[in-house]
């Protein structure tokens, strides 16, 4: 295809060249190499306007996906909040900083839409952000993690001390039955 466009652009640039006999090549034969000119200008056109449109595509379908993670972070953020948590420092700063990278995502992601020319080096920006998103988030479920464990320990703790109160209690109250029954015995 491409070698076909460089023979007609060559045939067109030759057009003006004065035939053997000194008479100008035919009109007609002009004429069909500036319409194939044209056709050739016309089929560059339209693959230009088809990778834009791809470019376009490519672009706002990673938005789509940007926007469902932000929202299933922001499902996490509450269900976060909605428990105590020991680590809730670093967490809050986690979550800061996955906002930050968010707030920074979307102007480079509209970057891209608007200036088709400079998408190359947004999209690289988009990438590296996208990985340090991925990186907080990884450190979040980690982070979430942890704090579950600690958590889970504490609250099996708490239930040996409960256990071992309860089994005290109960010994406790079995040797003041057996002393009342004694002086129950007693008294007797």
């Amino acid at each position: 295809m491409w070698e076909q466009q460089q023979s007609q652009m060559q045939r067109v640039k030759n057009s003006g060249i004065i035939g053997c006999n000194g008479s100008p090549i035919k009109d007609d034969k002009e004429e069909e190499m500036s319409q194939s000119a044209l056709a050739i200008f016309r089929a560059k056109e339209e693959e230009i306007e088809k990778k834009k449109m791809e470019v376009k595509n490519k672009v706002h379908a990673q938005l789509g996906r940007v926007e469902e993670a932000t929202k299933r972070l922001a499902e996490i953020r509450e269900e976060l909040e909605a428990l105590t948590d020991p680590m809730r420092k670093e967490v809050g700063i986690i979550r800061k900083r996955i906002d930050a990278v968010n707030k920074e995502l979307r102007p480079l992601g509209q970057s891209c839409q608007k200036k088709e020319r400079e998408y190359k080096e947004a999209l690289e920006a988009v990438n590296e952000k996208n990985k340090e998103k991925a990186q907080l988030v990884t450190k979040l479920m980690e982070l979430v993690g942890e704090s579950e464990r600690m958590r889970m320990r504490k609250l099996e703790e708490l239930s040996k001390n409960v256990d071992t109160l309860v089994g005290e209690s109960e010994r406790m109250r079995m040797r003041k039955l057996e002393e009342l029954s004694k002086n129950v015995d007693t008294v007797k």
